[in-house]
């Protein structure tokens, strides 16, 4: 993509109501607009990270069994009712009518909706277990939406659903997400550690939050340190066999929120030097919550000698538009974000340090060229500009690799690439410079971990 072609509104000042980091970082680098309170729209460089983002989280749902659906937005009221949910929920639901005064609501949730799905099709014990999933925008009124896409009232929401024959089973569903949930976010460059966690108004006896730790978490969290430091499950883990192993060996370690922490019970299982006392971002929650919403919608399966069971279910959700802002908290410097690889808008920014210059455009369009032939996710700086604006861009933005060809360099045959994250900057000759880019971003696209 040409920078003189690419819609990239960046802002100078910083904005005065952004209270974070990534807030004010996503606002300046020209990702996100906001249109009312806690409603923003998404423009290009932020919604290429988001459907990145998007991507990981398919392809590791995808790896663990579970399938892809598409649910509305809106939502019956009667499903609501069925469940017993629809007075309960509270005002952070947003009730409709049609033009008919027909009552609907713009889902915060989609158990019922699944639930109503399964019963109408799945019949037998036989086409269990079933994992269906989907990725789309919901709706809750919060009283005070803040920190951007952190905590807005739209949001995009991964949401999967389980449906067992049993507990025992059940909590083997529980335990296959639990495991994709760690790939997950170990793929976008985060540590996320598991915690116990209240099942709020979901339900449920059996439930975990995925937490990131930040300065600006919204809430205490109370770990164990060897749980920053624990390799994730590998790409070759059997999702079809027993993973109580992993489930058990990860959640040995205390790991709590500020809700659900037993201060007698930390003290007494940690020692004092692995003792993390932090604040943290909730980037992902599962539960178990068996029959909360298949007994009282009747979603049954005949079993094996004629009877009907009532299924058991968990649900799943990871927030990409809260995701992409948690990246950022985790990676950020004075000078703007700096994206892991595997999350970021382009890989590489290839800069035209003296653009109009027969040589410099005629360097830079080969290698251009020759960069998105190899594969690699370019952005290439063709504006009419000076350098500092375009190193100042560059290190906003956050692309990982900074590729620059300037006139001085060009009359030795010379590109520089510098690093975003260290600053490093290495100087090679530019038939060398494919080659190096390639080797330095491929390990780090996190495909194959």
């Amino acid at each position: 993509m040409r920078l003189s072609r690419y819609f990239l509104p960046v802002l100078r000042d910083v904005p005065k109501d952004a209270e974070i980091a990534s807030h004010r970082l996503m606002l300046r680098a020209g990702m996100i607009r906001q249109q009312a309170s806690g409603l923003y729209s998404w423009l290009p460089l932020g919604y290429k990270v988001l459907m990145k983002v998007q991507k990981i989280i398919e392809e590791e749902q995808n790896r663990s069994g579970a399938v892809q659906l598409l649910m509305p937005t809106i939502q019956s009221a009667d499903l609501w009712r069925e469940s017993g949910r629809y007075e309960a929920y509270g005002k952070e639901m947003l009730r409709i009518e049609d033009r008919h005064e027909r009552e609907f609501l713009y889902g915060p949730t989609n158990e019922e909706m699944i639930t109503d799905i399964f019963r109408s099709y799945v019949k037998s014990y036989k086409d269990l277990p079933l994992n269906l999933y989907h990725i789309q925008w919901k709706f809750r009124d919060e009283v005070r939406p803040r920190f951007g896409t952190m905590r807005s009232r739209e949001f995009l929401m991964k949401d999967a659903y389980s449906f067992d024959l049993s507990k025992e089973d059940a909590v083997k569903a529980y335990e296959r997400m639990f495991v994709a949930y760690l790939r997950t976010y170990a793929r976008m460059g985060l540590t996320a550690i598991p915690m116990r966690a209240d099942t709020g108004p979901i339900g449920g006896d059996l439930s975990h939050e995925f937490i990131v730790l930040a300065d600006t978490g919204e809430s205490a969290v109370f770990c164990d340190k060897r749980l920053l430091d624990k390799p994730i499950p590998p790409q070759d883990t059997d999702f079809q066999g027993d993973l109580k192993p992993i489930f058990e060996d990860w959640t040995s370690h205390y790991a709590a929120t500020e809700e659900m922490v037993d201060m007698g019970e930390y003290e007494a299982s940690v020692s004092e030097e692995n003792r993390v006392s932090a604040r943290g971002i909730e980037v992902g929650h599962i539960f178990y919550f068996g029959t909360k919403y298949s007994e009282p919608m009747k979603a049954t399966v005949t079993g094996p000698d004629g009877k009907e069971i009532t299924v058991h279910m968990g649900s799943y959700g990871i927030g990409p538009t809260r995701l992409v802002p948690a990246i950022i908290e985790a990676f950020h410097d004075e000078d703007g974000i700096v994206w892991p690889v595997s999350v970021a808008p382009f890989e590489a920014v290839l800069i035209n340090l003296k653009a109009g210059d027969d040589a410099c455009n005629a360097a830079c369009d080969t290698l251009y060229a020759d960069l998105n032939a190899a594969g690699l996710d370019m952005l290439y700086d063709d504006r009419d500009q000076g350098a500092g604006a375009k190193f100042t861009t560059a290190d906003l933005i956050g692309i990982p690799y900074q590729i620059i060809i300037g006139p001085r360099g060009l009359k030795n045959g010379e590109a520089e690439i510098k690093h975003r994250k260290t600053g490093e900057r290495e100087t090679l000759p530019i038939s060398e410079a494919v080659a190096r880019l390639k080797s330095l971003i491929e390990p780090q696209r996190k495909t194959d971990i």
